[in-house]
């Protein structure tokens, strides 16, 4: 068992026992999942777009709160499939929920229980580990009907405890944290302390383009799009250049992310490297191409590239 050693001026020594564990957030789409992750973590390690189920595999954020590190696991919101692409979410999104030690259930108070939702809590009764109820979004709702959701949501599931926050301002979040670093047995690390994230650099970055892809078409861009980093050269003068290619299924497609004169593609291609170059803390030089693959969601290859497991019903 690991522990942490806590110096009092030189002298005496006090040994902290380490706690660990894995917490996978489910939920609908659009619930704040993604939103809350980058919370606990206290950085940007999933991304966040208006676009509904913008996540698609599972990405682990790694957070550390008192002597405990937390393992986040950001599923895909659960909903009813309806392509293969679809599919292979919400299965990515059970499949870590069964790999987790503790599971987050969050609802959009505003939403409540309807839809996805009421399906969710009725797949969680036969989910054996412990279960946490999380009410997101309680400034937007009145006291009374944020009680009656969380009783309603209890009746359905027994959950060992609920908590009601908001993810944006970070109201109640110390909450959570507190119990699961309490909640979480002792024993090791899985990370190193400074991780956040076990995302490669690579695929996080094509995760940041296509984030400011959705936040600037998310109106106009069909959700069958997809990013790739294609080349990724570490330069001796201390810079990165970087080449993505960005994948859509039609012409049109391609038309829209381009934009009048090319304005789309410049103003998504300088937003990613602000940002990429504030997390990698090194210039980046980026070159963004756009490229049309028809049918890309039956690409075996692509859901590959993307962390998930093609369907192959």
């Amino acid at each position: 068992m690991t522990e942490t050693e806590n110096h009092d001026g030189g002298e005496a020594t006090v040994n902290t026992p380490t706690r660990s564990g894995f917490v996978a957030l489910i939920g609908p789409t659009n619930a704040g999942k993604s939103t809350l992750v980058n919370r606990f973590v206290g950085a940007k390690v999933s991304i966040v777009s208006h676009k509904v189920q913008t996540t698609r595999a599972v990405m682990r954020g790694i957070a550390i709160h008192k002597n405990a590190q937390i393992v986040f696991m950001d599923t895909p919101g659960i909903f009813k499939p309806r392509r293969k692409l679809d599919r292979a979410m919400v299965t990515s999104a059970w499949g870590g929920a069964k790999d987790a030690d503790i599971i987050l259930l969050l609802i959009d108070s505003e939403r409540g229980l309807r839809g996805d939702a009421e399906a969710i809590l009725e797949a969680l009764k036969d989910v054996p580990q412990p279960k946490i109820l999380v009410l997101n979004k309680i400034d937007r709702v009145r006291h009374e009907d944020l009680f009656k959701l969380a009783e309603t949501a209890n009746e359905a599931v027994k959950f060992d405890r609920t908590f009601m926050i908001s993810a944006t301002t970070g109201s109640g979040c110390d909450d959570i944290m507190d119990y699961l670093a309490e909640t979480f047995p002792e024993g090791p690390w899985y990370y190193p302390e400074d991780q956040i994230s076990d995302l490669p650099m690579r695929q996080l970055a094509a995760e940041i383009t296509r984030e400011k892809l959705f936040l600037r078409l998310h109106q106009e861009l069909p959700y069958s799009s997809h990013v790739e980093t294609e080349k990724w050269e570490e330069r001796k003068d201390g810079s990165v250049r970087i080449e993505q290619v960005i994948y859509v299924e039609r012409d049109s497609q391609k038309k829209i992310v381009l934009g009048k004169n090319g304005d789309a593609i410049k103003a998504i291609s300088t937003a990613s490297r602000k940002e990429m170059s504030e997390i990698l803390e090194q210039p980046v030089h980026l070159f963004l191409f756009v490229k049309v693959r028809e049918n890309w969601g039956n690409d075996p290859e692509r859901f590959r590239e993307m962390g998930l497991e093609f369907p192959r019903d």
